[in-house]
């Protein structure tokens, strides 16, 4: 990891940032178990419906859940043309700018295999996280960075072409229904690379289609740099043209919206979202100037990765169960209910994983990958 200094880290997109941080405050409160415990105390209420907007659609459809990933391979593509303009201000040559993509990409797919590595059962081999997908699609968007739009553009079209080509045509016995899980190409590749077929649908291959998020997010960080009017129009465009695009694909029984295998039609609709998270937050955020109430989420969000690691690796492995421990016994001493408990522990948890982002933001600590 690389440490960043005050100076270095200043000029900051505030929307990027914002929305980092409340992506990973979501991801965060996922990781304390919040959202198991709000879906089983509001069993049978409405409520729930809005809660089960925090778990991923089991196949064919789309919630809430299943835009958080996108979302932050969308948000790494901008900060990726954020940082690369940087460079190029400074007069960084090209192949120094590569060697630093190829650096980030393998620490990425370092983090993202050695967390999920460890299971009860021995070690597993898992790509299909956010980390291992990101090392890939990173290192692809960096290389078509100084492409031309339009060039960009028919890359993009022609990974989704492609990820319906070998899902409709690569007829392998046993894995030769394209949308169906645990009988498409997906899956057999996950056995290839893994040794076993994930039984959620989850497949390392998504880095393929995926790459498109983060390619976009690239092309939307270059228009934001740029002297372009009517950015926040374009965005909205954009977006409006991508969700029509998914929606269409879905509603017409072309290709179906699937998160777990990442089908064209998800990252058309999904990406549709990025566009028109990052539009209103850009314009409310950058260009309004509405800054107060940001620090919450901003300490977050300048520091994802190291509070992604820690969450996933410390958190869920030690510190939740321990925090727990103590939370849930004290407040057994005084009658709260199972329900309550649980809860509270949960947002403990959560506070001093944000404690510990808000002391390395006081302290103007900012580790990178």
């Amino acid at each position: 990891m690389t440490l960043l200094t005050e100076q270095q880290s200043s000029h900051r997109l505030l929307s990027l940032d914002f929305l980092r941080g409340l992506i990973m405050v979501f991801l965060a409160l996922e990781s304390t178990g919040l959202y198991e415990h709000l879906y089983l105390s509001t069993y049978g209420s409405p409520w729930q419906l809005m809660v089960k907007q925090f778990f991923h659609h089991p196949w064919n459809g789309l919630r809430f859940w299943d835009l958080v990933q996108p979302s932050f391979m969308f948000m790494s593509g901008v900060a990726l043309a954020l940082s690369l303009h940087r460079q190029e201000l400074k007069g960084v040559p090209w192949i120094h700018s590569f060697k630093k993509a190829c650096k980030r990409s393998f620490w990425l797919f370092f983090w993202g295999v050695l967390n999920y590595a460890v299971h009860p059962d021995g070690l597993h081999h898992e790509f299909s996280n956010v980390l291992t997908q990101l090392s890939v699609t990173t290192l692809v968007a960096f290389l078509i960075f100084r492409w031309t739009v339009p060039a960009q553009i028919l890359t993009c079209a022609g990974i989704l072409l492609l990820t319906e080509w070998l899902y409709r045509y690569t007829r392998i016995p046993g894995f030769d229904q394209p949308f169906v899980n645990l009988h498409n190409w997906g899956n057999y590749m996950e056995l290839k690379l893994t040794g076993r077929v994930n039984p959620e649908g989850w497949t390392s291959i998504n880095f393929i289609p995926t790459t498109v998020h983060t390619v976009a997010g690239a092309m939307t960080g270059k228009l934001l740099l740029s002297n372009k009017p009517n950015k926040v129009r374009t965005m909205l465009l954009w977006g409006l043209f991508c969700l029509i695009a998914g929606y269409g694909l879905d509603f017409l029984h072309i290709t179906p919206i699937i998160k777990r295998a990442v089908s064209s039609a998800f990252v058309m609709a999904s990406m549709g979202y990025c566009f028109w998270f990052l539009a209103i937050a850009y314009w409310w955020i950058d260009l309004l100037g509405h800054k107060k109430y940001l620090q919450f989420f901003l300490v977050v969000g300048m520091n994802s990765i190291f509070i992604y690691l820690f969450f996933e690796i410390v958190g869920q492995r030690w510190f939740n169960g321990y925090v727990s421990a103590i939370i849930g016994g004290m407040l057994k001493w005084f009658g709260t209910p199972d329900a309550a408990r649980n809860i509270i522990s949960s947002l403990a948890i959560f506070g001093l994983e944000w404690s510990l982002c808000y002391f390395l933001y006081k302290k103007k600590i900012f580790f990178k990958v």
